[in-house]
């Protein structure tokens, strides 16, 4: 006798209570598959990729590595492919002008000043400042050792403060300009040129007043440097000095001055936080384990609502404050290794990676490649 015919000796309540079970399992069989369907869609909505744009206009280039935004809201970055912008609209290359370097450029500022809107821009063969906007006819003078004070035109890193003030951070130390005038340093019995050699200069940010400079170099933490009443530039004192400050790493690859102040610096092994200016006081620190995406931080910027935008080698993260969001390949980005970030006067922000660029508007991806 099989189980089927069986089951016709059954008592009718059994009967009646097995059709229930069969009945609600395939009603749990049904929303199971709902659930994993659903699941599955959302999915692959969240693994789709950006749109991917075009740049045009000739530009071939993949990895972009420093970024900065104009008054007219327009972003540029430095690219392997030379000098690049968007307008809102259009990808340009600004490769006409012979009097700005073309090749190894390093960073790249925007500031306005008496003369106008001005890049400035840190290479091997000195501090450039070019004219916006960048076309064969701009202005633009390099300041290299035969033409000015600075100390060296290996120039590595370049920001710009109030009233006209100009760092260059070099391979042999920091130089000031301001209103064509030479400050005099005034640093050495705390920075001595050693330290510059063997801990190179990789970043630099100014205060909201601009007199005040943060230093980041590979190895050697991070150096604060101000502009005093006599045209001087002094040290302040040493965050890399003993004690305790809650800096992950002191190879430091990234600084930000958010507009309150708070000083971000990004190393090897995750970001500190610093409120005000008291060096052994007011530091925070965070890495992976915090929420970061990876420990290497390699850019930093912030927007006018709060949030703190951190690339690393293995994708962005976005902090409020409390929260943490984590952006990679899966989630739109066109590379997981970004190297700048710029966050432009409508808090579009701007990710500039290893192959190509990313756009975040209103919640969108746009790749750019």
């Amino acid at each position: 006798m099989t189980v089927s015919n069986l089951y016709q000796y059954l008592p009718t309540w059994l009967k009646e209570k097995n059709n229930r079970i069969m009945f609600s399992c395939k009603i749990v069989r049904s929303a199971v598959i709902l659930i994993l369907t659903a699941l599955m869609s959302q999915s692959v909505k969240c693994q789709q990729a950006g749109s991917i744009q075009p740049f045009g206009d000739g530009i071939v280039a993949k990895r972009f590595y420093s970024s900065t935004v104009d008054d007219d809201n327009v972003v540029w970055f430095l690219s392997d492919g030379g000098i690049v912008s968007f307008n809102g609209s259009k990808w340009t290359l600004h490769n006409k002008n012979r009097k700005v370097p073309a090749k190894d450029l390093r960073n790249v500022v925007y500031d306005f000043s008496s003369y106008g809107p001005e890049l400035w821009i840190a290479s091997p063969m000195g501090a450039t400042v070019v004219s916006t906007p960048v076309d064969a006819r701009s202005g633009a003078t390099t300041y290299y050792l035969e033409n000015s004070k600075i100390l060296s035109e290996n120039v590595l890193a370049v920001a710009a403060g109030g009233k006209e003030l100009r760092w260059f951070g070099t391979d042999k130390g920091i130089s000031a300009f301001r209103s064509k005038k030479w400050l005099i340093n005034n640093y050495a019995r705390v920075y001595p040129e050693g330290i510059f050699q063997d801990y190179p200069v990789s970043s630099m940010a100014t205060s909201m007043d601009g007199d005040s400079l943060y230093v980041g170099t590979l190895g050697g933490g991070v150096l604060r440097l101000y502009r005093n009443d006599v045209d001087a530039v002094s040290g302040a004192s040493e965050y890399a000095k003993w004690g305790p400050i809650l800096m992950p790493s002191d190879t430091v690859y990234c600084i930000h001055i958010t507009p309150d102040g708070t000083q971000l610096f990004g190393t090897e092994k995750g970001f500190a936080k610093h409120s005000g200016y008291k060096t052994l006081e007011g530091w925070t620190e965070y890495n992976s384990k915090s929420g970061l995406a990876d420990d290497r931080v390699q850019a930093i910027s912030s927007d006018t609502k709060g949030n703190i935008y951190l690339g690393t080698k293995n994708g962005l993260s976005v902090f409020d404050g409390n929260n943490w969001t984590t952006f990679r390949i899966d989630n739109g980005l066109v590379s997981n290794n970004i190297l700048t970030i710029a966050v432009d006067k409508n808090n579009v922000v701007w990710l500039g990676t290893e192959n190509g660029v990313t756009c975040i508007r209103n919640g969108k991806f746009i790749n750019y490649q």
